[in-house]
């Protein structure tokens, strides 16, 4: 498989989590890596080192259109172009005080940082690195969505609305800016988690002891997604765009 040795990536929320786990898999795989957050993406970047590549870690707040311009600025300015970018940042583990509230009870001021990050964090991300993409004569945008608003209704209780909302948004959004990035051959693209234990990796899952409805009998590891993630930044998706990959055991199948 052509793989995305050298290429130039840039990965927002990457300072923990999945971004970070994003981030050590590209690094993995050879790819120069622009590591964003609010907060330090110190960490981030010397797990980068120590897999072998090259990183930048850069202060980023998505929601700031003039720092969103800068990370790309500076992105090329220290590796002469961008390849790739995986728009990962989000607002959710800081919401678990709102998932057992009904929508009548959500604070707007949250309602509108939910969608501040989630939505025009993405948008604005997509806006910085397009210029640069499109005078390279082509790129790669992952963004990242849930699967959360796939099930909501279908016998779950639909909390965290603005959460919700927000990455049904995010599928939207790579739906409308597809067909114009594709012009400038730019795929853009949702990868969709399901419910990602960020706790656990590859080496210390173990299967469900309770009945699921997941067709996979185990928990969603960061890890389950990274293989994706290279795919859809790799030669090998160059002819997917405006898509949204599940990735989630099976938890819904089409």
């Amino acid at each position: 498989m052509q793989g995305i040795k050298d290429k130039v990536i840039i990965v927002t929320g990457a300072g923990r989590n999945i971004g970070q786990v994003y981030s050590r898999r590209l690094a993995e795989e050879g790819a120069k890596v622009v590591v964003c957050d609010v907060i330090d993406c110190e960490e981030t970047a010397g797990i980068v080192r120590a897999a072998g590549a090259e990183v930048l870690p850069l202060h980023v707040d998505v929601t700031d259109e003039a720092q969103t311009q800068e990370m790309a600025r500076r992105a090329v300015e220290q590796f002469g172009r961008i390849d790739g970018l995986v728009n990962n940042a989000a607002l959710f583990q800081d919401l678990r005080s709102d998932e057992n509230k009904g929508f009548m009870d959500i604070d707007m001021d949250r309602w509108d940082r939910v969608y501040s990050v989630n939505v025009r964090g993405t948008f604005l991300c997509m806006r910085a690195v397009f210029p640069y993409m499109r005078d390279a004569g082509g790129g790669k945008i992952i963004n990242i969505g849930s699967g959360t608003f796939l099930h909501s209704s279908r016998g779950r209780m639909a909390t965290n609305p603005h959460y919700v909302s927000s990455k049904a948004a995010v599928m939207g959004l790579t739906r409308a800016v597809a067909k114009e990035m594709g012009q400038y051959n730019i795929k853009v693209n949702t990868l969709s988690p399901g419910g990602t234990d960020t706790t656990l990796n590859a080496e210390s899952v173990q299967p469900f002891k309770e009945e699921t409805d997941r067709a996979l009998n185990r928990p969603e590891t960061p890890d389950d997604l990274t293989g994706t993630v290279v795919f859809l930044l790799s030669p090998e998706s160059d002819f997917i765009t405006g898509q949204m990959i599940v990735v989630n055991g099976g938890m819904e199948t089409y």
